[in-house]
């Protein structure tokens, strides 16, 4: 069932210019940051329940997809990680597709496999973990049953 209700922007304008791109284009535009893909993450807010609209780095394989916590490697979580830990049926547009997913924190041997994914399709998220004492949290998304 895909996510309905009010969008409530973040705070951060570059953000919130970007998922409307990817919005407004149908995910012909705004799809790639630096070179790198770029998908648009939708998820309910976990203290107002609006509609919030994230674009996160792409990670995926063989269907499922990750999106990374690391708020470029700031001691805190980003907004969104409450927002999943809350309410775990999300949103996820990856080009012109839009799909509804159920997310789920992963650990361990699994979080290390995505981790090193997430890390091939971002460099970067390794100078984020060197930046945080915290370790970054992975969700993975799995496609939820129709």
């Amino acid at each position: 069932m895909p996510l309905r209700g009010e969008h409530e922007p973040g705070t951060w304008d570059m953000s919130n210019k970007q998922a409307e791109l990817i919005e407004s284009s149908g995910g012909t535009k705004g799809t790639s940051m630096n070179g790198m893909s770029v998908v648009l993450l939708t998820s309910l807010g976990a203290r107002s329940g609006k509609l919030r609209k994230t674009p996160l780095m792409r990670v995926e394989h063989e269907g499922e997809y990750a999106v990374v916590a690391s708020k470029g490697g700031d001691p805190a979580h980003p907004d969104w990680y409450h927002n999943l830990t809350a309410h775990p049926r999300v949103t996820l547009q990856d080009g012109p597709v839009r799909k509804d997913y159920v997310t789920r924190l992963v650990t361990g041997e699994e979080r290390a496999t995505w981790w090193a994914r997430a890390v091939a399709a971002f460099p970067l998220y390794a100078t984020y973990e060197k930046r945080t004492a915290r370790e970054i949290p992975v969700f993975v998304l799995t496609e939820a049953d129709a």
